[in-house]
């Protein structure tokens, strides 16, 4: 369905419903061409686990050495 940005403005409440409930994709327009979607939100999302990297990344000794500039846009580095 598409949608003017003047008209997504006046119905925001009514499209989203249609998104949530219906599972319809809106695609909103500003002079007939495509500016944004509204579709419905993924399923479930990704729950984000605080230190699931760890162990996995290894960073090298001298990592944190500081770059000479000159040598670094010279592609020395």
């Amino acid at each position: 369905m598409d949608v003017s940005t003047g008209d997504a403005k006046n119905r925001l409440s009514e499209l989203i419903r249609r998104a949530e409930k219906h599972g319809e994709t809106i695609v909103i327009t500003r002079h007939g061409k495509p500016v944004a979607q509204l579709a419905p939100a993924p399923v479930q999302r990704r729950r984000v686990r605080l230190g699931a990297m760890k162990g996995r990344i290894r960073l090298l000794p001298g990592w944190d050495k500081p770059v000479d500039l000159d040598r670094f846009l010279k592609g020395e580095v």
